[in-house]
């Protein structure tokens, strides 16, 4: 759990997010367009589906701060 506390500044952390932000853009949208895309298109999104399509893009996010942040620790 402290490991875990730890971790959650990280987040937010401007030397990493720039690079998780970009891998959420890429990967977010892919999988938001195979995951939700006809919904989209066809104007089904309700509102379970949006906060899925919002999950889509903080997963990629949070993993790819967690892989620098793991990273970043084992340099230091």
């Amino acid at each position: 759990m402290q490991s875990f506390l730890k971790f959650l500044p990280a987040l937010v952390d401007p030397q990493l997010m720039p690079t998780a932000m970009k891998v959420a853009a890429i990967v977010g949208s892919l999988l938001f367009t195979i995951n939700h895309g006809t919904a989209l298109v066809q104007r089904q999104m309700t509102a379970q589906r949006w906060v899925s399509g919002i999950l889509t893009y903080l997963i990629p996010y949070s993993v790819n701060i967690h892989g620098q942040y793991v990273s970043k620790q084992k340099r230091e």
